[in-house]
């Protein structure tokens, strides 16, 4: 389980929590009032910044396993980011004119699309709940980008009192936690995790961050329990916590993520959005799919057609293309064999061709396919609908 950096700014907490300001802990009170210029920062009120640039910006993370995996994807959708200084914050995709690429930290993407600053990014599920708090400015364009996968889940000690609670709702049940005693729980998600509590109905809980790793802070007695993002869970394991029922809070992984009011009034953004989107999908919906290739005698293509389709494995995404093979014999063309194409998965390719051998098949070629375009790609009327367009 990764540690957390915590958003170091106060949110309003659910009225039902007794929550303390402990150092190095923190929370607050729902009765608690926050500043206008704090407001303008949670809730990401939008100035004019976004109509006063030409150039579209797409922000990507800046470092680590998602940086790496994200410009990995984007080149497999021959989308390379060009940048001549590793050291430089801004690079540039050739291939989609006027679009800037800003390297930032998953954290300020979000904030940056609410404040006008970005029009595009692609960051983790978590982040954009986390920071985006629900903002409906923010669109997610693409929900499964296919990397990035973790959940968002509560931790408790294998031991102590803590030994025969195996579900959210005995922990909320526990005697011990009182308004003068609390649940305490260690987190840097200061927004989802009071919320995801008060709609689960544990009313005594109080949040703090811990230095170090999240996972050392029940063993050292500075919290019961702890909300982070899951991986493996080896790291749970090896410190002796472990998941409860009922406790994940969020499933997460990559996602393409745009601002509403930069897709609807900046020029050249929902065009720039379509074709990532497209780019995107297309190779997305090809990971894992082969061209499967081969000959096959036949009196005519329906006859073939008919003996394909028999078989469980190979119809392919809509059925098989088949076209005749000609040959010349004896001073004649002819056809006695037809070509077949189908694309199959790659858990089902031997088995695929075992079947085609079965009805005859010969000369089986295979290759991995890279790209699948649809007539149009399903997410894009679904955005258009989502900004009422």
């Amino acid at each position: 389980m990764a540690s957390t950096t915590m958003w170091m700014m106060t949110h309003p907490c659910p009225s039902t929590m007794a929550v303390h300001i402990k150092s190095p802990s923190w929370c607050c009170y729902a009765s608690q009032s926050v500043s206008q210029s704090q407001v303008a920062v949670v809730n990401g009120k939008t100035g004019s910044r976004v109509l006063d640039r030409s150039e579209i910006r797409f922000g990507l993370p800046s470092k680590g396993r998602m940086s790496a995996d994200t410009l990995e994807l984007l080149k497999d959708c021959q989308l390379s980011v060009k940048q001549v200084n590793p050291r430089q914050y801004v690079a540039e995709i050739p291939q989609i004119s006027n679009l800037e690429v800003w390297f930032q930290r998953p954290k300020d993407i979000v904030r940056k699309l609410l404040s006008g600053d970005l029009d595009l990014g692609i960051v983790g599920l978590d982040t954009v709940s986390e920071y985006g708090q629900g903002n409906e400015d923010l669109i997610i364009v693409h929900d499964a980008l296919e990397y990035g996968d973790c959940h968002l889940s509560i931790a408790i000690p294998k031991y102590g009192i803590f030994e025969n609670v195996n579900s959210l709702k005995e922990l909320a049940q526990m005697p011990q936690w009182t308004e003068e005693k609390p649940l305490r729980v260690a987190t840097g998600f200061t927004y989802l995790g009071p919320k995801f509590m008060k709609e689960n109905g544990l009313k005594h809980v109080t949040f703090s961050t811990a230095d170090g790793a999240l996972e050392a802070a029940p063993a050292m007695g500075t919290a019961d329990a702890i909300l982070d993002l899951v991986s493996s869970g080896t790291t749970l394991r090896e410190n002796n916590l472990k998941e409860i029922e009922g406790g994940v809070v969020l499933k997460s992984q990559a996602v393409l993520v745009s601002s509403r009011k930069s897709l609807i009034e900046r020029k050249g953004v929902l065009d720039t959005t379509h074709e990532i989107l497209e780019r995107l999908e297309a190779h997305l919906r090809a990971i894992g799919q082969f061209t499967v290739v081969a000959n096959m005698r036949g009196s005519s293509a329906e006859e073939v057609a008919e003996r394909i389709l028999s078989q469980t494995s190979l119809s392919g995404l809509q059925g098989p293309t088949i076209s005749p093979v000609f040959c010349k014999r004896d001073g004649k063309v002819a056809a006695d064999y037809y070509a077949i194409v189908i694309c199959v998965p790659k858990k089902a390719l031997y088995k695929c061709v075992q079947q085609l051998r079965a009805i005859g098949g010969s000369g089986v070629l295979i290759s991995p396919l890279t790209y699948i375009f649809d007539e149009e790609t399903p997410r894009w009327p679904q955005l258009l609908t989502k900004l009422g367009l």
